[in-house]
């Protein structure tokens, strides 16, 4: 077995891609906040494609991470030289091995952020990147507007003090440049938001306006976000994974990512510092990104939360084993083609009937073994983001709720923390203790979950909802989620004439 590290590059077996490029000459363009198996999996690769051409040498990657689990990756990403495997996994069980050599330096914040916030005022850093996950950008589900008591924010904002968030990092880096006449770097958000380069912005500038109103007009008007779309499932590395690229492919790797050969990126032109030719290796450079995301967010994303409670419920471990189950399938089917599609406006070159059949075989891959806990983790940013806009659009417009209704009662029974065969449920989730408190007094009040309108707004005020809501968590609670979707299906759905 060969220890993955620069030095080892060149007596990897034949069977493993490596770079070909001389990674002495890439110098870092971009600092990349949270680095994990979505981002190595990703945006790395795409940049590790256009170095391979011979392009792009002055954007490799300076990784960050910005949390004190971050610990774990900077050690790794030390003792192998920043170098990972990629390996994709395809459905007929053949597996692509390449190793990746795009990210060149990791920085780990709690450790020396002054480090972290003069690397980004670096003029060669022209692009600043993010995956800090939906819940990263720190905004309220209902109203949009940036939380400032945030424990972490009301730290940050202390005069002198280390920054520690993504905010203060990146704000005290922007301050910096402007002092000394460096023009602003682009934030770049990759994570799954509904126009995440808005979201950014208002994030970003909040804080800033929270140090100097002047200042957060500044990163408003002059620092570029431009908005993307991302796409590429990418389960959490497991020893199983680790092991099973030892054994095929001779490789120790501390953190290889595992994803599907599917990729898309499709991303807004506005930058002020220059960027890559992303354009080179397949990425989708557009004027106007929304069709495209909310495509995304609503099948892909959104069909993952109809998969993950649910499917727990009834049993299942990995998402293929519920893409294998027909009445999941019929399902999944329902919501796609009944709730979702509806809601979407037309998508420049993208034939949705043929877009929702792909992703039913995506979902199905065997060899990615997916887990439906990381589907269902961290479900109070991801629920008001992905399925929540479908409900509230066919709500208003009378359109089919059944299935997204479904969902909502799955996750509500979820959250008790106790599965259909009396086997307790680790809910992961920023809002764990406030969720199951809820979830666990809807026996007497089944409202009690949804009536939280910091989390669902004025949802509990709509009778057509509240009707539906209330049949369907009653049928899971008292006769399982099997038999419960059984009912929810038993009719033929389709919008009212």
């Amino acid at each position: 077995m060969t220890q993955l590290s620069a030095r080892t590059l060149s007596s990897l077996s034949a069977s493993v891609s490596v770079p070909s490029y001389d990674r002495s000459r890439v110098r870092a363009g971009i600092v990349h906040l949270g680095v994990g198996g979505f981002h190595r999996s990703h945006q790395a690769m795409y940049l590790d494609r256009l170095m391979e051409r011979g392009e792009a040498l002055d954007w490799g990657v300076c990784g960050v991470g910005v949390l004190p689990g971050d610990r774990r990756m900077a050690e790794v990403m030390a003792a192998q030289d920043c170098l990972y495997t990629l390996v994709e996994a395809h459905p007929d069980g053949f597996l692509g091995a390449r190793v990746i050599g795009s990210v060149v330096e990791y920085l780990l914040a709690p450790d020396d952020p002054e480090a972290v916030v003069e690397r980004m005022a670096d003029p060669a850093i022209r692009i600043v990147s993010l995956t800090v996950t939906e819940g990263g950008y720190n905004i309220s589900p209902v109203t949009g507007d940036f939380d400032a008591r945030q424990p972490d924010v009301v730290a940050d904002l202390a005069p002198g003090a280390p920054p520690r968030t993504s905010f203060g990092l990146v704000t005290e880096a922007l301050v910096r440049r402007r002092e000394r006449g460096i023009a602003p770097f682009t934030v770049m958000s990759c994570d799954n938001i509904p126009g995440n380069g808005d979201v950014a912005r208002g994030s970003f500038a909040a804080f800033a306006a929270l140090r100097d109103p002047e200042l957060g007009e500044w990163v408003s008007r002059e620092v570029p976000f431009p908005n993307s779309m991302v796409d590429r499932i990418t389960p959490a590395t497991t020893d199983v994974h680790r092991a099973e690229l030892s054994r095929r492919f001779g490789v120790e790797d501390a953190w290889p990512v595992i994803c599907e050969p599917w990729t898309q990126w499709v991303l807004e032109d506005r930058f002020g510092a220059g960027r890559p030719p992303l354009e080179d290796v397949g990425v989708q450079v557009v004027d106007d990104v929304e069709p495209y995301e909310l495509m995304k967010l609503r099948l892909l994303n959104g069909s993952h939360q109809a998969m993950g409670y649910l499917g727990v419920l009834a049993g299942h471990t990995y998402m293929h084993d519920v893409c294998q189950d027909p009445l999941f399938r019929r399902f999944l089917h329902g919501y796609m083609d009944e709730e979702a599609t509806p809601t979407l406006p037309p998508v420049p070159g993208i034939d949705l009937e043929h877009y929702k059949a792909e992703l039913i075989g995506r979902f199905a891959n065997p060899n990615m073994r997916d887990t439906l806990a990381r589907l269902c983790a961290e479900s109070s940013d991801r629920i008001p983001k992905f399925l929540l806009p479908v409900l509230r659009a066919n709500l208003a417009s009378g359109g089919e709720i059944r299935c997204s209704v479904a969902v909502l009662a799955g996750w509500a029974r979820y959250a008790e923390g106790v599965g259909e065969d009396g086997a307790p449920i680790d809910v992961v989730d920023p809002m764990r203790d406030r969720l199951m408190a809820a979830a666990r007094r809807q026996g007497e009040d089944p409202l009690a979950f949804v009536a939280d309108r910091e989390l669902f707004g004025d949802l509990v005020d709509d009778e057509r909802f509240v009707e539906a809501y209330r049949s369907t968590l009653a049928l899971i609670r008292s006769r399982g989620t099997r038999a419960a979707l059984e009912e929810v299906l038993r009719q033929p759905m389709g919008r009212p004439v």
